[in-house]
């Protein structure tokens, strides 16, 4: 059976664990060639034969993001995907946020998106056209409790994949967004330790979502596959939320 992003070539940022990890392993599975990016060594090795090449660097620096286009078009001879997923999180109500953890969250969450799909697209439209997913959050659209710049970085990346799609899609590229809920990744376990009883908050998490348990990194993998792939053509601006049915729920009475 033919593989479903078979010589697809991408990009995919903090893509070394968690959900970005899943993507990648997911997209490599499936044919394509990824130049991937994180701030950490992957902790598990990729695999050695030149189809997965790691650059380790910082989103939010625009000659990391050139790099980084420069590096997918050179190996692979151009670039058909690119997944921003590298985020950070700052677990404090607005008022705790500092000027400096505020400045550093937009960043990475925000300005690295930018400066990754500005380097992009133009080899995308020399590459005949592309793909963009971004990884948003549930978050974006409503909010969780004591996670107020995160929950406007993910805003923010929101309204800039829309205009995205709006602005590029006659050049054949495409952009979309991944809004996940809870998902079982380091990102989580962070805000787990946050809280005073981190076990009884994460049996809340399950008993909370309406498919009867948290989300697992290759939930998101599979979304962002189909997003990537040719099956998706006519699917653009979009927030495509996987949450368990969470924000489906009414709040009980």
């Amino acid at each position: 059976m033919t593989r479903r992003l078979e010589g697809k070539r991408c990009i995919v940022t903090g893509g070394t664990k968690g959900i970005g990890r899943g993507i990648v392993n997911r997209f490599h599975a499936e044919g394509a060639r990824c130049v991937v990016t994180a701030r950490s060594e992957p902790s598990e090795p990729f695999p050695d034969d030149g189809s997965v090449i790691f650059v380790a660097g910082d989103t939010s620096s625009a000659d990391h993001a050139r790099n980084l286009v420069a590096r997918a078009n050179e190996a692979f001879g151009g670039l058909d995907i690119l997944v921003n997923n590298a985020a950070i999180q700052v677990e404090k109500t607005i008022v705790d946020t500092t000027d400096d953890e505020w400045d550093r969250i937009f960043a990475i969450n925000v300005r690295g998106v930018f400066l990754t799909c500005r380097a992009a697209i133009p080899v995308m439209e020399q590459s005949g056209g592309g793909s963009i997913v971004n990884i948003g959050s549930y978050d974006g659209s409503v909010a969780d409790p004591g996670l107020a710049a995160y929950c406007a970085t993910k805003g923010a990346v929101h309204a800039l994949s829309r205009a995205i799609a709006v602005d590029h899609g006659n050049q054949g590229i495409r952009c979309n967004v991944i809004c996940p809920g809870w998902i079982k990744t380091d990102m989580m376990d962070a805000y787990l330790a946050s809280v005073d009883d981190p076990q009884e908050a994460e049996k809340t998490l399950d008993a909370n979502q309406p498919i009867g348990r948290i989300g697992r990194p290759e939930d998101i993998a599979n979304m962002a596959l189909y997003l990537a792939s040719d099956e998706a053509a006519f699917t653009t601006g979009q927030l495509m939320v996987c949450d368990g049915g969470l924000t489906a729920k009414a709040s009980q009475p």
